[in-house]
């Protein structure tokens, strides 16, 4: 199935702009094909009110990954997508520090993408949590 070309890290960005991306301090390191990696450095903002890494960040930095994932894979033709489920195993936590985040796809069709992502501590690579979603392929009417 041919796909639409990957976008650049610099057009990404532009998008990201004023949006939850920017407000957790994502960035992007990587998009290439059929892997994605984000990061995001953990302060005050990123915890939970026990001052533990909140679940809604981690859920967000590997969310954002595999939607740029799935934004950089679709089928030529398709208009976006939109993500139908998701589900993540939290495995551990920081309260400071740099999280890693790689996004790989298990399924790339043309109806659904199904997306992997596994969140670890950037210095370490303890695994924080993994994450999978599934994606509908959105085509005009």
């Amino acid at each position: 199935m041919k796909r639409i070309s990957l976008p650049s890290i610099a057009e990404i960005s532009l998008k990201t702009k004023g949006t939850l991306f920017d407000t957790l301090d994502m960035d992007i390191l990587e998009v290439e094909d059929c892997r994605i990696e984000f990061s995001m450095f953990v302060n005050s903002k990123h915890l939970a009110p026990n001052h533990y890494l909140h679940g809604g960040a981690v859920v967000s930095l590997a969310d954002s990954a595999c939607g740029v994932g799935a934004l950089s894979h679709l089928p030529i033709g398709a208009l976006g997508f939109t993500t139908i489920e998701l589900k993540t195993n939290f495995l551990g936590t920081i309260t400071t520090g740099k999280l890693r985040c790689i996004a790989t796809p298990h399924h790339l069709g043309r109806t659904t993408q199904v997306w992997d992502a596994e969140v670890t501590e950037y210095e370490s690579d303890k695994t924080i949590a993994i994450f999978r979603c599934t994606q509908m392929v959105l085509w005009p009417k």
